[in-house]
């Protein structure tokens, strides 16, 4: 993480190509999260045999891989992408708010400032979780 201001730290992005470098790709992602989506929704039966052991861990990795997926669609452009990956860091960021414990990166959301948006926390805990054998999934 970079500069502070006023106690706040503004993040320094890790680099999307290395964070991302291991991700599926977005095709199977979104497919993987539409899935856990309707198991969440009790839409659709999932392969398991019952809820998660931490559904608090599993409702944040579903958070974290769904604002990586948007942010990693939003690298390629276009205003549409951009405001869903804004949309779902923000979401993410409300989570790890209330469940602070969940924060596996170096910066926890109350000490990061929100400029230029949450999508470098995003990178920072995608990063982390990945590093932490995905954690919750």
């Amino acid at each position: 993480m970079d500069a502070t201001t006023n106690g706040r730290t503004k993040p320094a992005a890790p680099p999307a190509p290395k964070v991302y470098a291991n991700a599926p790709d977005l095709r199977r992602e979104m497919h993987q999260l539409l899935a856990l989506g309707a198991e969440r929704d009790g839409r659709q039966a999932g392969p398991g045999t019952g809820p998660p052991a931490d559904p608090t861990a599993a409702e944040r990795a579903w958070l974290l891989r769904r604002a990586a997926l948007m942010d990693r669609m939003a690298l390629g452009g276009g205003s549409g992408p951009v405001a869903a990956a804004a949309e779902t860091a923000e979401q993410l960021v409300r989570h790890d708010r209330r469940h602070p414990g969940l924060v596996a990166g170096p910066c926890h959301p109350e000490a990061i400032m929100p400029a230029p948006g949450w999508r470098p926390y995003v990178r920072q805990e995608y990063a982390a979780w990945t590093a932490a054998g995905r954690p919750g999934t």
